[in-house]
């Protein structure tokens, strides 16, 4: 069976993303950081985006400018498997990717079901807000960053349950940022 976990960067009161979907906020990172996310990327795991968060992510990481920066986070992500649910996206021009769309509670269950490589949502809090509801996330991985903005939108925007987690590993980067790392009750 197949484990979806969440990796999300949020700001110090709670916000995924800024007013009109910014998040220069979040710093690229440090060598530490770096070093951390091209581990991540080793696993070989599924990504899942949603619509927004692909756009974005498939706007810069085949670019020569990732490759540069950071080659081996863009190497990895560039080879993994990537899934966007969209219900306006008609296909995707990242490779390896394909566009879900339709009953996408359906799709994740199916697929965690199925033996294979794990899932991993980067970004994307509505489709976060939904697995959540549906008790389909094994792991929370949430990057608080030590920045604070005026307004934005909260990780778990439209959530209508609650959540009951239980932090399972904490980690402090030299950057001031702090991984928590939580499994659901």
């Amino acid at each position: 069976m197949r484990r979806l976990t969440v990796f999300n960067f949020i700001t110090l009161n709670g916000y995924y993303k800024g007013p009109d979907e910014d998040i220069s906020w979040n710093p690229h990172g440090d060598e530490e950081e770096s070093e951390y996310a091209s581990d991540s990327m080793k696993e070989d795991g599924i990504l899942l985006f949603g619509r927004t968060t692909y756009e974005m992510m498939a706007g810069y990481w085949p670019t020569s400018m990732a490759m540069e920066n950071d080659p081996m986070v863009a190497e990895g992500m560039n080879r993994a498997e990537k899934i966007v649910f969209s219900q306006t996206l008609e296909k995707a021009e990242w490779n390896n990717t394909r566009v879900v769309s339709g009953d996408i509670i359906g799709e994740i269950k199916r697929l965690k079901q199925q033996p294979g490589k794990d899932m991993t949502i980067l970004g994307s809090g509505s489709i976060v807000s939904q697995f959540a509801e549906h008790g389909l996330i094994d792991e929370f991985q949430i990057m608080i960053n030590p920045v604070a903005i005026g307004e934005g939108t909260p990780l778990f925007s439209g959530i209508g349950n609650t959540l009951n987690l239980s932090l399972s590993s904490v980690r402090q980067f030299k950057s001031g940022a702090v991984l928590l790392c939580y499994k659901p009750v």
